[in-house]
């Protein structure tokens, strides 16, 4: 007796399957447009349907096929979105025994001589249907020969000839087969949708259920109806009958959430005892070393949505321990440090998954993150590089070492923004820094260039300039230096030129003074207490210098604009 009750059982993702359009779940688009083709009469010659498994994909096949031949209970009814599901043809459709509707598993039967044989009868009209219907799932594992053997049918078939192809791996399908057929995208189940149709057949059922157990069948099912219906069916075998919390942790591996959130705590305290003591804990209770990473991943995310945007808080979805830790750590953990921990995870992600130990790979990957979340980042080691730097008195650095002269620039150029109103009056140059500094506030930076590079500057002053030019100087470089100090000054300038050896140029004279200032700032303590602090740094840019005073700007955060570590 109790045989005959095992044989009788029928799966939940069987006993449940869609029967009419409107319980196909998250597929209004695909719907919609169905139902506008049947009522105005396009109907394609050829559907493909493609998503990942278990999201109904040769379920609406069929019911595709029971809409088109569906006759009614009189017999006379046409092509309708809401088959009556009474009558012969939709009877022997939904049993797959209709002689006029034929299913194929691309998976067993891929060659060209399978897909011969099945259109060797596409001229002959069906027997009983009003369309004779080809529906070949996984088409994407078809041969090459296979294909090509489908393509000429495919694109001019029969009137009373219809195809139907399912697949999960649309990019394997050939463009050529695709651009015959009008595409359907079956979209992955929300969790709020699997959620719905889990408590409607488990009403249906008779059958208790923990709230947060059949979440996580939910979140386990990754968007999968098939899947959380076969989930479902073990969770109720093994709870005796209701499904339990602690069933379906055992079940699939999934980490405790709420210990899970206690361990991410830890992490970002940097409590190593404590994130080894949790983990090992929720392998004694089964849960999945990948599993529970993934969920330190989501939990991530989680943080960093509250962090930006708050209102994420108040989702539905979100339980109510996700809430409480979400709004005490969003608040005290940065953006940085959560960014830092997320890296680290899907990096350590992949190490587990090609890791001999998976359970030490786990282990190591948390004691890596423990130890380095509450590591401060570079802009806090700069800041306390800062506070020791404030903390250096005079007699500490006389016993410690040579007191550094400030380094001074009395004879750095000195820029003199000049107005349209002042050179409408005549601009007075008193030295040649005048002058660059008036080309470079004029935007004349090709003429600036050459006169910076290609030039010696022996003499500037008293409406005379001599000049020697190096070989790279262009012919009328002469004549636009003279044009660029008449429309200045409204004086025309007597530019001599020399041609004996060309001495140091402006840009040869700004370099030198460059590098005495890094050499000399360098020396400065804030610096070298930040070259000290960051091993393998180097001083990169000049600081920004007080000319006026001859002594380095203090401000620390305008003192230094670049270090970089070295690689």
């Amino acid at each position: 007796m109790v045989q005959d009750k095992e044989e009788q059982y029928i799966v939940l993702a069987r006993k449940y399957r869609p029967q009419v359009f409107e319980d196909l779940l998250g597929q209004d688009a695909l719907v919609q447009t169905l139902k506008n083709a049947i009522e105005n009469n396009r109907l394609h010659h050829a559907y493909i349907l493609t998503g990942i498994r278990g999201v109904g994909k040769t379920t609406t096949a069929r019911l595709i096929a029971r809409a088109l031949n569906c006759t009614g209970l009189d017999g006379k009814s046409g092509p309708t979105i809401h088959p009556c599901g009474a009558c012969e043809n939709c009877q022997a459709i939904a049993s797959g025994r209709h002689i006029d509707v034929l299913e194929l598993d691309a998976a067993s039967r891929t060659g060209v001589d399978d897909i011969r044989e099945l259109l060797a009868s596409v001229q002959y009209k069906p027997t009983n249907a009003r369309y004779k219907i080809y529906i070949i799932d996984e088409v994407h594992m078809l041969s090459k020969g296979a294909f090509n053997a489908l393509l000429k049918t495919l694109e001019e078939p029969p009137a009373h000839v219809k195809f139907i192809f399912a697949t999960t791996e649309i990019r394997k399908v050939p463009v050529t087969i695709l651009s015959r057929c009008q595409r359907f995208d079956l979209q992955r189940l929300t969790i709020e949708t699997l959620l719905e149709l889990f408590a409607k057949i488990l009403k249906a059922e008779n059958i208790e259920a923990d709230a947060e157990a059949l979440e996580m069948v939910a979140k386990a099912a990754d968007g999968s109806a098939r899947d959380g219906l076969s989930m479902l069916d073990q969770a109720i075998v093994l709870g005796g009958g209701k499904i339990k919390h602690e069933t379906v942790v055992q079940m699939i591996g999934l980490a405790d959430r709420n210990k899970t959130l206690a361990l991410f705590e830890n992490l970002l305290e940097g409590n190593v005892q404590k994130v080894l003591e949790n983990v090992h804990d929720q392998y004694h209770h089964g849960a999945d070393p990948v599993a529970v990473l993934k969920d330190l991943i989501d939990i991530t995310h989680m943080l960093t949505k509250a962090k930006i945007v708050p209102s994420t808080l108040k989702e539905a979805m979100m339980g109510e321990n996700e809430r409480v830790l979400s709004e005490k750590l969003a608040s005290s953990t940065s953006i940085a440090i959560l960014s830092k921990v997320w890296q680290m995870m899907v990096k350590g992600l992949s190490e587990i998954q090609i890791a001999p130990y998976i359970n030490d790979a786990l282990d190591m990957v948390l004691v890596r993150i423990a130890y380095s979340a509450e590591l401060p980042t570079p802009l806090q080691l700069l800041e306390e590089v800062k506070k020791k730097s404030v903390e250096l008195t005079p007699s500490t650095t006389q016993q410690s070492a040579p007191v550094q002269k400030t380094p001074a620039f009395s004879d750095a150029p000195v820029v003199r923004p000049v107005s349209k109103e002042s050179v409408q009056e005549g601009v007075k140059f008193e030295k040649i820094e005048d002058f660059t500094a008036y080309l470079e506030n004029h935007k004349k930076l090709i003429l600036l260039y050459a006169l910076k590079n290609d030039v010696c500057i022996e003499q500037f002053e008293n409406g005379r300039m001599t000049i020697s030019l190096k070989q790279t100087a262009t012919p009328d470089l002469v004549g636009n230096i003279k044009k660029a100090l008449k429309d200045a000054t409204n004086v025309s300038w007597v530019v001599e030129t020399r041609f004996n050896e060309v001495g140091e140029t402006l840009a040869d004279i700004e370099k030198a003074q460059k590098d005495e200032d890094t050499r000399q700032i360098s020396q400065y303590p804030l610096v070298r207490a930040v070259l000290d602090e960051f091993k393998g740094a180097k001083f990169d840019t000049l600081l920004r210098v007080d000319s006026s005073a001859k002594s380095v700007n203090t401000d620390e955060q305008e003192q230094i604009n670049n270090f970089e570590e070295e690689d």
